[in-house]
């Protein structure tokens, strides 16, 4: 059986072969950047703009199954598509048309994961921003890992604001902001002085 790093090398290479923009979050990303943790699936943005979903939706449920009844349906609504691999493994695909989303897979690069395969992830900054605009306690978790593993220093804090404010004002949750802050000042208090 594939491991995830050998599923994932498949899946970029199908998306790339499209001559598609796309870069890996969640989990994967997890292990660049946070305090790594088992992860059994795969998360990425593939960006498909605004209208013009459905050849996107329709070629990736050619080459995977649904992991739902009515995914393309529930794609447009909802803007992730929800598939699996021939191995069962879960794979959530954001239907990326944000500005913060397009500039996530453009600031997205490769790195090795394992001897001759390079997976396209998000920077430590977006998968930040990402965290903590979703907000739950497992995505907090990950927050605290991205500044402890990275160091508060490291990390592009103008940029975070910049990415993150209109995304909390667009859901109508000043708090992620304020926890945010609250965590950079507790793991920064944390950090050995320079």
């Amino acid at each position: 059986m594939k491991d995830l790093v050998e599923q994932a090398a498949e899946l970029q290479a199908l998306l790339e072969k499209q001559g598609w923009r796309f870069c890996f979050i969640g989990g994967i990303a997890i292990q660049r950047w946070s305090e790594p943790r088992l992860t059994k699936d795969m998360d990425i943005t593939l960006l498909t703009g605004f209208g013009n979903e459905e050849p996107f939706i329709d070629f990736l449920l050619q080459h995977f199954e649904s992991r739902i009844s009515d995914a393309r349906a529930f794609a447009l609504q909802n803007r992730i598509l929800l598939l699996k691999t021939a191995e069962g493994t879960g794979i959530d695909v954001a239907l990326g048309g944000l500005p913060f989303e397009e500039e996530a897979v453009r600031r997205s690069k490769l790195l090795e994961y394992a001897p001759g395969i390079s997976l396209r992830t998000c920077s430590a900054e977006d998968l930040l921003v990402m965290k903590a605009f979703a907000s739950r306690p497992l995505d907090w978790n990950d927050v605290r890992g991205i500044l402890v593993r990275q160091g508060t220093k490291k990390l592009d804090w103008p940029y975070i604001r910049c990415q993150l404010q209109p995304l909390c004002e667009l859901k109508d949750a000043p708090e992620i902001m304020t926890q945010l802050e609250k965590m950079h000042r507790e793991v920064a208090a944390s950090e050995p002085a320079a």
